[in-house]
């Protein structure tokens, strides 16, 4: 071997040694033997070194995985011998090898058997026991061995071919006849030996047992002698979470109802007379943990057992497994309710089912009325923030808790599904008592109070949030809440947690303010003082941007008192912080674009006559214009490209910024009603000499093109004037991504005006094409996927832009280009159904074709089309579908099939007889069809019903494929 390279093996070698064993470990894949220095290495052991061992077994496994059949069978008789020998040379080792090396050379074993198990080595197990017998170092081998076999032949997260998934069901048959009592036999040689001695090797077999117990015979374990041993490891510290995790998978095993029964029940009597019931008494919160998921699968299990029996009518049995599951509910409860939060996560499953199940008996008893609501108060109890958590900087723990509490928020929508009035009641009771001594209360129980509140809104749903009407009980609950949490003061609670939820909640039920309008205004003051806007953390300053702007959308009718008072005081927050004065503004952009929104919206929602709406618009955005020109002329001067950048990025918050206001203008309020046309037409005039700026190109052309497809949706027609001297400018030394966003404005335009923008489309269709043809011919590298992938979503994005001035009835922009230029552009779209492998844009060529045929397919089309129909469009017709690449599993490749479907019926429409008999009697002969298949085809052709000729194209192409 290259001694040279297998240094750069070592983690700590420079580069270019490690570049060297990269590329030797990759020529040694390739050479046909090289395989065998490894196997001679590794069965001689030749090199000390561990990381030289794992690299032999890599090139030993990528032989096994991938080129095993090529070799001879001698061959493959040397790997299993050298695997053997290997393993018998550990039994001798006086220290046992490095933990990777061992998983490898376990993965590797796992590889051979499953492909050599069926056919040349049955024995396998019976060879490997024969070595290993009890040398811990040996079983710690076949452990290891045996959960990669587990994770070759069951492992969900392993993707495996069908054919490698009837080798491994086979392989699992073969194993349960010929192998598994043997093995299960050893395995509890190996816990009976080792349970005191070797805690390791005793842990790994529990790991070993878990594993293979769901696809085995459960009784070859689930029995006395196993069972008993089991439970005796579930008092021995170092086992017990192993063994825990083993009698989890054992009950989890799917089986008889009645047996399942039987079995969780004798399990939970002896761990009950063992004193696991008494969790008080337990102090190491892993194996909790570990205990809470077994009492979880064991509930789970019952309630399984139970749907299944009163499924299956058996009335008697339902009543034990339901006697069986409430005996668990007080187990339930203490893990629920226990402070460790993962022992509490575990058990949410079991609780959660334990509500299903109760939310469908007729009447509850007493005692599950009392398990209710102790549910109920243990969700309340758990969803409270410890002192640990760090709302400033939140990392895991957070992100658990965080998680956490969306399970309990699952648990507590059940609860309501169970018993709406009692959840509505303790809600109603620890929200009373929390806010009457808010002052004086801790931070994380104000903030969870104000959370049942919140979170009631999801738990007892109603139709667009009306919880104020209709159920008269409920509607003054929720209203007596919500007016002491807007009365109470807790608004001003010194603390970010409580803060947000008290906006989370007042924007939650907006529909409050409907029926109590006198509080809108100490709320609106909250939003926009030292609480809301301006409160010292950014975090709230954010949050709060968004939902105001939510809270003035939902209350538009009540706002207009406070209109120009609002617009006043958020006069600060509007302004555009430029880059150079090193002001720290209190939000970020992005927030402000949340304040420029809710400003448009209440002066667009406002009662005032529309020169009022003007002045006050006008106010709004003149601020923008005038900043915008001066950021516009410094950039052209600015020398520091960075400087050039935070410039850039600044005129483009202003044209966003703008833009924002625009979204409160609807149909009943249109720009023009506002009187606002002239405002944003000045904005146009301002932004758009920004597209001739030759710096920062892209972030600019970006923003100024989002502006002109809302002013075309705003302004309609008054946007005309400005488009052609934008797209000129935006056509200007542009690159293909440029090109893709440039085209959909284009298409916004020609779909919305269709013949008002004809002239124009029909001035700039070809310095368009010529823009798009220049990108998608220039030459890129042949392995430059990015290149690949952006000429391909260009390709797409001119056949959409052919579609849009197809299907607008502009057909005619093409038309008058010049016979030349037409013929091109019709090659192309020939080109795009049939040469690309991209079924999105195949469809679209499809269409355009069909539609061009059914605008000039007729005796009074243009001249020279009818045969370009015969000459490209029919054969193209089959040419792309009978391409290798044009896969008919696939489902856009089905939809673009039955497009060109349409296309072929859409020229029979057109040419009548004509294009049946040029099928018969030349095209199809030329492509070899058998008679009576062109005729079954014709036939299909004439039906007058679409589909049938589209299923039946489907199954030609089908039988036309190799």
């Amino acid at each position: 071997m290259d001694e040279q390279a297998l240094l750069g093996l070592n983690p700590n070698a420079d580069s270019d040694f490690r570049q060297r064993a990269l590329a030797y470990f990759e020529q040694l894949k390739i050479s046909p033997d090289a395989w065998q220095v490894c196997a001679e290495a590794l069965a001689q052991r030749t090199y000390s070194d561990d990381h030289i061992k794992f690299f032999c077994f890599q090139v030993l496994e990528h032989q096994v995985k991938y080129k095993y059949s090529e070799l001879t069978t001698v061959q493959q008789q040397l790997i299993r011998e050298t695997l053997i020998s290997w393993l018998q040379a550990q039994m001798l080792n006086p220290q046992p090898e490095k933990t990777f090396i061992r998983n490898k050379a376990a993965q590797v074993f796992a590889l051979l058997f499953v492909t050599e198990y069926l056919t040349r080595w049955p024995k396998f197990f019976f060879d490997i026991l024969s070595v290993v017998d009890l040398n811990p170092r040996g079983v710690d081998l076949y452990l290891r061995i045996l959960m990669a076999i587990d994770s070759e032949l069951v492992d969900r997260d392993v993707v495996h071919t069908s054919e490698e998934a009837r080798r491994n069901t086979l392989i699992k048959d073969t194993m349960r006849e010929q192998c598994i009592p043997n093995l299960v036999e050893s395995w509890y040689q190996i816990l009976q030996n080792y349970q005191y001695t070797n805690s390791e090797v005793t842990c790994q077999c529990l790991e070993v047992v878990g594993a293979y117990v769901s696809w085995i015979d459960l009784s070859l374990i689930a029995n006395d002698r196993f069972i008993n041993m089991l439970l005796g490891h579930m008092s021995i510290e170092v086992l017990r979470e192993e063994a825990c995790d083993c009698l989890f998978e054992i009950v989890n095993k799917g089986m008889d109802p009645v047996d399942k029964m039987k079995l969780v029940e004798s399990l939970c009597q002896v761990l009950q007379s063992a004193g696991f019931f008494s969790i008080d008494q337990e102090e190491d919160v892993d194996f909790l943990a570990r205990f809470s998921k077994l009492v979880n699968g064991m509930g789970q299990s019952l309630i399984v057992s139970w749907t299944k029996l009163i499924k299956n009518g058996d009335i008697k049995n339902a009543q034990e497994a339901l006697q069986a599951i409430e005996t668990k509910v007080a187990l339930m409860l203490q893990l629920l309710i226990h402070e460790d939060d993962d022992i509490s996560s575990n058990i949410i499953g079991f609780c959660y089912d334990y509500l299903h199940i109760l939310k469908q008996l007729p009447v509850l008893s007493d005692q599950q009325k009392a398990n209710v609501e102790a549910i109920m108060l243990a969700v309340m109890k758990k969803l409270t923030y410890d002192e640990e958590y760090n709302f400033e900087n939140e990392g895991e723990d957070e992100a658990m808790f965080v998680e956490y509490r969306k399970q309990l928020k699952l648990l507590l929508d059940r609860l309501a599904q169970v018993s709406p009035e009692l959840l509505l009641a303790s809600v109603r009771r620890v929200f009373s008592s929390t806010l009457q001594n808010w002052q004086t209360t801790r931070f994380m129980e104000v903030e969870v109070a104000i959370r049942l509140l919140y979170m009631l809104a999801e738990a007892l749903p109603v139709s667009h949030g009306a919880h104020f009407s209709g159920d008269v009980s409920k509607a003054s609950a929720l209203q007596d809440m919500m007016r002491t949490l807007v009365t109470s003061g807790v608004s001003s609670y010194q603390h970010t947690s409580v803060t947000l939820e008290f906006f989370e909640t007042v924007v939650r039920y907006e529909k409050f303010f409907t029926v109590e309008p006198q509080h809108i205004p100490c709320v609106l003051m909250a939003f926009l003082d030292h609480r809301g806007l301006r409160h010292s953390s950014a975090k709230v300053r954010s949050r709060t941007a968004y939902l105001f702007s939510r809270f003035v959308k939902s209350l538009n009718k009540q706002m207009n008192p406070f209109i120009e008072d609002i617009l006043n005081r958020i006069q600060d927050l509007l302004e555009l912080s430029p880059p150079e004065n090193g002001y720290q503004s209190l939000l970020s952009s992005d927030d402000q674009l949340f304040i420029y929104e809710t400003a448009g919206v209440l002066i667009v929602n406002s009662e005032y006559p529309a020169e009022r709406k003007q002045a006050l618009m006008r106010n709004l955005l003149t601020p923008l214009m005038e900043k915008f020109k001066i950021l516009l002329e410094k950039l052209m001067l600015a020398q520091d490209e960075e400087r050039q950048a935070s410039l850039a990025d600044c005129l483009n918050h202003a044209v966003g910024f703008a833009s924002r206001t625009s979204k409160a203008f609807s149909n009943k309020q249109t720009v023009k009603q506002c009187g606002c046309s002239e405002v944003y037409l000045d904005c146009l005039q301002t932004f758009l000499p920004a597209l001739s700026c030759p710096l920062q190109k892209d972030i600019l052309r970006s923003g100024v093109r989002t502006f002109l497809h809302r002013m075309i949706i705003c302004l309609e027609e008054e946007v005309l004037p400005f488009i052609p001297s934008a797209s000129e400018h935006m056509l200007k030394d542009c690159e293909g991504k440029d090109l893709q966003e440039f085209i959909p404005l284009i298409n916004q335009i020609t779909a919305k005006f269709k013949i008002q923008v004809s002239p124009f489309l029909q001035q700039m269709f070809m310095p368009l094409l010529h823009a798009i043809f220049e990108v998608l011919l220039r030459p890129a590298e042949e392995n430059d996927q990015s290149a690949a992938l952006e000429k391909q979503m260009l390709r797409r994005s001119y056949f959409a832009f052919l579609q849009t001035v197809t299907g607008s009835g502009m057909s005619e922009v093409i038309a008058n280009q010049g016979a030349e230029n037409v013929e091109r552009v019709l090659v192309t779209v020939i080109q795009g159904a049939v040469e690309y492998p991209d079924p999105i844009a195949q469809k679209t060529c499809f269409i355009i074709l069909s539609k061009l045929v059914e605008l000039w397919g007729g005796k009074d089309g243009p001249v020279g089309f009818a045969d370009f129909v015969y000459k490209h469009i029919v054969p193209a017709c089959f040419l792309a579908p009978l391409k290798q690449t044009f896969d008919l599993a696939d489902a856009q490749t089905v939809l673009a099939l039955s497009e060109c479907a349409v296309t072929l019926k859409t020229i029979h429409l057109k040419r009548g007889p004509e294009c049946v008999q040029y099928l018969q009697q030349e095209y199809l002969p030329s492509l070899q069809v058998a008679p009576e298949i062109i005729q079954e085809f014709c036939q299909a052709l004439q039906q007058p019903d679409a589909k049938v000729f589209k299923n039946y194209l489907k199954v030609f192409f089908q039988r036309a494929k190799p």
